[in-house]
């Protein structure tokens, strides 16, 4: 996932909701256990993951995609409304890894949506030309 932020601004536009920030500081001890880093790596590599992404307050997104998203996700994980909507704001493909979230959106026919290894591959094909 870091390579693909971190090596990939020439090809893409990565965009998030603030709520990432909320629950990068949530889990922010379990991340450090899960990494075995001290804070202040962890200060880095944060700090070079999200400088090539744009944060969007998800407050500012219109109601009614706020809830088309929500109703979709229904069932799923209501707790990605703020990504789904702000992927459907933007116009642009959400990319998870979560196959939970990407078969039922999928059902909902919400077909918006890139995998990490979809990513993979579309960047080194990118890259080779």
């Amino acid at each position: 996932m870091g390579k693909i932020i971190i090596n990939s601004k020439h090809h893409f536009q990565f965009y998030t909701c603030d709520f990432l920030r909320t629950e990068l500081l949530k889990h922010r001890n379990k991340i450090l256990k899960y990494l075995k880093r001290s804070p202040q790596e962890l200060d880095e590599l944060e700090f070079l993951l999200t400088k090539n992404i744009i944060f969007v307050n998800e407050n500012l997104l219109p109601q009614k995609t706020i809830m088309s998203s929500e109703k979709a996700l229904v069932g799923i994980d209501i707790n990605d409304t703020p990504f789904v909507a702000l992927t459907k704001h933007l116009k642009g493909k959400l990319w998870t890894g979560d196959k939970e979230l990407i078969s039922g959106l999928q059902s909902t026919n919400f077909i918006d949506i890139i995998s990490t290894s979809q990513l993979y591959d579309l960047l080194d094909k990118l890259e080779r030309n």
